[in-house]
């Protein structure tokens, strides 16, 4: 079964993690908590240019058609709502796999719990954003 993708609806997923990342790492937001605890230098980070940016779009994009794949998977297998099969499958994968290696490697690392806390928290407002726009705009025929 090859699995059927709206890649419309994929590259939008793709920009939301671009506008949910802005928001929550704004200064207003949780940005300076994150500089703080991440030991993040802003002067050497804008001197990174815009390849972060870059990074972040190619892998958001992949994310969102990996999501929109497994979602048509679930949602074929469980027979159930597009828009429930996206977040069901969106929190599933976010927790087996972001959360579970997260929490993996900053424990190894010796990270701040607070600041997995907050990449974790990140991570899933993000995916479920994405779950969300994936899951009412389902691939024709759905």
């Amino acid at each position: 079964m090859v699995p059927d993708i709206n890649y419309w609806a994929v590259i939008v997923a793709t920009l939301s993690t671009m506008v949910v990342g802005s928001i929550w790492y704004t200064p207003r937001a949780f940005g300076n908590r994150w500089m703080r605890l991440a030991k993040v230098d802003p002067e050497m980070a804008a001197a990174a240019g815009p390849w972060p940016i870059v990074v972040t779009v190619l892998v958001s994009f992949v994310s969102a058609w990996v999501l929109a794949g497994a979602t048509f998977i679930a949602w074929s297998f469980y027979d159930d709502g597009f828009l429930t099969a996206a977040v069901v499958t969106g929190v599933l994968l976010w927790a087996g796999f972001t959360a579970a290696r997260m929490i993996t490697h900053d424990a190894f690392e010796g990270r701040p719990a607070g600041l997995t806390t907050l990449n974790l928290a990140h991570e899933l407002v993000t995916v479920l954003v994405m779950a969300v726009i994936l899951g009412v705009w389902p691939p024709a025929g759905v």
